[in-house]
């Protein structure tokens, strides 16, 4: 039999056991072993993106810029995509795309250049600097996920890897918004 597990570290946060059974409590139709599988899900999403972002904040770039280093790494050498590409694989508008290239390109992440081939169109380009905080990035995340894996032994991860991609899947194709992205619901 497991121990108990201690209170949440967070004193404004209840353990998901205590959360738990005050839903059981309001709605006693709760299925107690949903909740604390959902329960405990959600907090270690809501911490690994809280220790993501406190990463990136080490490097000097913020989570949004990360994802159009990612985008670019993604694209592959040479690393370029039109902004109008990255917006799509990043649920943006335009001019929000824009915003963000902006603020990229001044701080030495990105190139925005006119494609000498076809001069209306412009070419976003991931720079030295971009690719080199992408890679300390993928680094230091490589030494936090090992270690946030490390009561999860090599045998039960393939099985723990399986349930979770059927989890994700489950949700994209039943949840219209799920990747980010919503004007499916306007």
């Amino acid at each position: 039999m497991s121990t108990p597990r201690p209170a949440s570290p967070n004193p404004g946060e209840l353990a998901i056991a205590e959360q738990v059974a005050v839903y059981q409590r309001e709605f006693p139709l709760v299925d107690p072993q949903v909740e604390t599988i959902v329960g405990t899900l959600s907090r270690v999403a809501r911490r690994m993106s809280v220790a993501y972002g406190r990463q990136l904040t080490v490097l000097g770039i913020t989570s949004a810029e990360w994802e159009v280093l990612k985008a670019l790494v993604v694209a592959g050498s040479p690393y370029q995509l039109g902004p109008g590409e990255l917006a799509k694989r990043l649920g943006l508008t335009p001019a929000a795309m824009t915003h963000r290239i902006d603020r990229m390109v001044a701080e030495d992440l990105v190139t925005r250049e006119r494609d000498e081939a076809n001069r209306v169109r412009v070419i976003i380009e991931l720079t030295a600097n971009g690719r080199s905080k992408w890679l300390e990035s993928m680094r230091m995340a490589a030494v936090f996920e090992e270690e946030l894996l490390q009561d999860i032994t090599a045998a039960e991860r393939p099985a723990l890897s399986e349930m979770l991609g059927r989890m994700l899947r489950r949700i994209e194709d039943t949840q219209p918004d799920a990747l980010g992205r919503t004007d499916d619901l306007a």
